[in-house]
C-alpha cells in the first residue's frame, strides 16, 4: 500500500500519477474503515482527496500554510501528515480529533470546527509573513456552503488589500450541509456553467485574480493548477469543482444524508444505531408544521442545519414558503426574524447553542433593544450536546441570559417545552428565547402552565423546608433525585423548584424561602461564571443563607463523557448530598 509510505507530505513528491491515482484510493478505504465505525463528516472529506493530495504534492507543508475552514474537508490531509494510523487501523481512532488540531500535528495551524473563518484566519497569517519578510505560501480551503457566512465574505473582500501571495482554494461541491441558499450561488453556478469565463464574476468584483478548474477531482488538472499559482505575487482564488462524496455512492447520491454519519453499514449505507423513540428535532418539525398551517404568519428559519429541529428535505417542502434556510448566516437570521417580528410575523429561529455565539450582537442589538417578539429555539445547550471542543453548549446562559428585554426559558419536560413555544409564538411583549431539553424526552402528567407572561416567577413543585432545591432546565431531574435523598437521610422534604426563567430571579418566592430554610441549592446545565446560580447567590449575598451553586467550571472541554465531567464537578445528587450535609 502507498499509504503505508507516507509519513509526511513529502513522501509522495515522488509518485507518479498513476501511483497518486493509487494513493486516492487508499485514502477513501481509510476514511471508509473510520467512517463505518466511528462515524463523522463523510461527503466533504470523500471529495476532497484529490485537491488534498495535488496540495501537498505542490505545496510545501509546514513551511507553506494550508487552513481548512470547519476542518470538514482535512481528514486526507491528516492522512497525509502523520496521522493515518487513526483511519487505517481501529485501535488508533482515539490518537485524533475529528478536526484540525495543532496540538496533533505541525501541519495544523488552528483548532477549527466553525465555518467561515479560514480566509479570515490566513489572512493573518499572511500579513503576520510580510510584517517578517519572509515567503511562504499562504492557502485557504474553504467550501462553497461556507461562503454565505459573513466573516468568509469579510476575508475575501479584505484578501485583496494583501497585495502579495494569497491563495484561496474554493471547494464548490454545490452543496451545504443541505442545498446552498443565497445570491451568490447563482454567480458561483454560472461560473461553473461557463468554465469559468462568465463576465460576471464574485471574486474578481472584489478585487481577486481567478482561476477555474472544471475537473475538482483530476489530480493532474489540480496540480497543473496548483502548480500555476504557487509563488504568486498577489491574492488568487482557485475554483474547483468537486463531486461531494465521490467514491461512495450513496454519498454521492444523497449528499444532504451523507454530509455527517453515524456509524454504517458499508454494503447497505444503512446506519448501525437505528434511534427509537421520540426526539425533540422531530416533534418540533411536527409542531411548527401544524403550527404554519393553522397561521400563514408564522415562519420557521434556520441557518444550514435544518435538521437540527426536523426539516428533512420532504418537511422543508411541505413547509414551502414559511420555511426559511439562510445559509451559514447566523447574524442575518436574527436580525431578519427580528424585522418580521415587527411587521406582524411570528418568527421562530433555530440552530444549535454554539451558533448563537456568533450573534451576540444582533440578539442585543438588532432584536432586544428594538424588543421584538420573535422566537429562539436554542438547541444542544448541554452538557449533553455536542461534545468537541468547537461545538460546546454550555456556555449560552451567560451569553444570552444577561441581556436585557430577552426572556430566557428552560422548561423541565416534553409538556413544559410546548407550551413555552406556544405562548412565545403568540404574545407580543417580549424576544424570547428557549432551551431545547437535551437530556432525553421527559413526560410529565402535571399540568404544565400555558401562559409564562408573568416573567421571572418560578414554580415550587414541592414545597419543605431547611433545604430549596432551584434546578433549572436539564438539570431539574437531578434535582428531583437530591430531593429524594434528602428526604430519605433527614426524614423532612426539601422544597423542589423550577425556576423556568433563566434571565431574572423571582425575588418573592426568594425572599419566602428565608422563613424556613438554611440551604439553597442552584443546579444548572452550563458553566457556572455568570450563569443563573450567580444570580441566586447574590440575592442572598447579605442573608445568613447558605448557598450551593452547581454547574460546569468554565474551561474548553474536548471529547468527553458527560457523566464523567458531571462527576468531576460534583453535579450528581449523591455528591450533593454530601456537601450540604458534610
Amino acid at each position: 500500500m502507498f499509504i503505508e509510505k507516507v509519513n509526511s507530505p513529502a513522501d509522495i513528491r515522488q509518485f507518479s500519477t498513476e501511483q497518486l491515482n493509487e494513493l486516492a484510493s487508499e485514502i477513501r478505504e481509510g476514511l471508509m474503515n473510520r467512517l463505518s465505525k466511528k462515524g463523522g463528516h463523510c461527503g466533504p472529506n470523500f471529495g476532497f482527496v484529490e485537491a488534498t493530495i495535488a496540495l501537498h504534492y505542490v505545496f510545501n507543508s509546514p513551511v507553506d500554510k494550508i487552513v481548512f475552514d470547519v476542518s470538514h474537508q482535512s481528514y486526507a490531509h491528516k492522512m497525509l501528515t502523520g496521522r493515518k494510523d487513526a483511519y487505517i487501523y481501529d485501535e488508533h481512532f482515539e490518537d485524533i480529533s475529528g478536526y484540525t488540531n495543532p496540538e496533533e500535528s505541525e501541519h495544523d495551524f488552528f483548532n477549527v470546527g466553525h465555518t467561515s473563518t479560514s480566509v479570515s484566519l490566513a489572512c493573518g497569517l499572511a500579513k503576520a509573513r510580510d510584517l517578517k519578510g519572509d515567503k511562504e505560501n499562504i492557502i485557504a480551503v474553504i467550501g462553497d456552503g461556507s461562503l454565505s457566512g459573513g466573516e468568509a465574505l469579510e476575508g475575501i473582500d479584505f484578501a485583496s488589500e494583501l497585495e502579495s501571495n494569497f491563495i484561496i482554494i474554493v471547494n464548490d461541491n454545490d452543496m451545504s450541509i443541505a442545498e446552498n441558499h443565497g445570491g451568490l450561488y447563482k454567480n458561483l453556478k454560472a461560473l461553473r456553467d461557463s468554465d469559468g469565463k462568465c463576465e460576471c464574476n464574485l471574486f474578481k468584483a472584489m478585487g481577486l485574480d481567478y482561476k477555474y478548474v472544471a475537473e475538482g477531482n483530476d489530480i493532474e488538472a489540480l496540480i497543473d493548477a496548483f502548480e500555476s499559482v504557487k509563488d504568486i505575487d498577489h491574492p488568487i482564488v482557485v475554483h474547483i469543482n468537486t463531486l461531494k462524496g465521490k467514491g461512495y455512492k450513496p454519498a454521492e447520491t444523497e449528499k444532504e444524508k451523507w454530509h455527517w454519519c453515524m456509524p454504517f453499514d458499508i454494503e447497505t449505507g444503512n446506519s448501525k444505531f437505528v434511534f427509537e423513540g421520540e426526539d425533540y428535532d422531530d416533534m418540533t418539525c411536527d409542531y411548527l408544521l401544524k403550527k404554519m398551517k393553522e397561521d400563514k404568519k408564522v415562519v420557521t428559519v434556520v441557518a444550514a442545519v435544518p435538521t437540527c429541529i426536523g426539516f428533512t428535505e420532504d418537511k422543508r417542502k411541505e413547509a414551502g414558503k414559511q420555511f426559511i434556510d439562510v445559509g451559514i448566516a447566523e447574524e442575518h437570521a436574527v436580525a431578519m426574524v427580528s424585522g418580521i417580528a415587527k411587521n406582524g410575523g411570528k418568527p421562530v429561529f433555530a440552530t444549535h447553542s454554539s451558533f448563537f455565539q456568533r450573534t451576540y450582537d444582533q440578539i442585543s442589538q438588532d432584536l432586544c433593544i428594538n424588543n421584538n417578539p420573535a422566537t429562539l429555539l436554542v438547541n444542544t445547550a448541554s452538557v449533553y450536546g455536542m461534545n468537541d471542543v468547537t461545538h460546546l453548549g454550555i456556555y449560552d446562559i451567560p451569553m444570552m441570559s444577561n441581556i436585557p428585554n430577552l426572556v430566557y426559558l428552560a422548561p423541565t419536560n416534553c409538556e413544559e417545552y410546548f407550551a413555552m413555544l406556544d405562548w412565545s409564538i403568540e404574545q407580543d411583549k417580549y424576544p424570547v428565547a428557549i432551551r431545547i431539553p437535551c437530556n432525553g424526552v421527559v413526560h410529565t402528567d402535571k399540568v404544565v402552565d400555558a401562559d409564562y407572561g408573568d416573567i421571572n416567577k418560578y414554580r415550587i413543585e414541592q414545597q419543605g423546608e431547611d433545604v430549596a432545591i432551584i434546578a433549572l432546565g436539564d438539570f431539574y431531574q437531578i434535582g428531583e433525585k437530591l430531593a429524594g435523598l434528602i428526604t430519605k437521610k433527614t426524614g423532612k422534604n426539601p422544597t423542589l423548584i423550577n425556576p423556568r426563567f433563566i434571565t431574572g430571579i423571582d425575588k418573592e418566592m426568594l425572599e419566602g424561602l428565608k422563613k424556613n430554610h438554611t440551604k439553597v441549592v442552584t443546579l444548572e446545565d452550563g458553566i457556572k461564571d455568570g450563569g443563573f446560580g450567580e444570580k441566586i447567590a447574590r440575592f442572598y449575598g447579605a442573608s445568613d443563607m447558605k448557598v450551593y451553586n452547581y454547574g460546569l467550571k468554565k474551561e474548553f472541554i474536548d471529547r468527553y463523557l458527560a457523566d464523567d465531567i458531571l462527576k468531576e464537578n460534583r453535579i450528581t445528587p449523591e455528591l450533593i448530598l454530601e456537601d450540604i450535609y458534610a
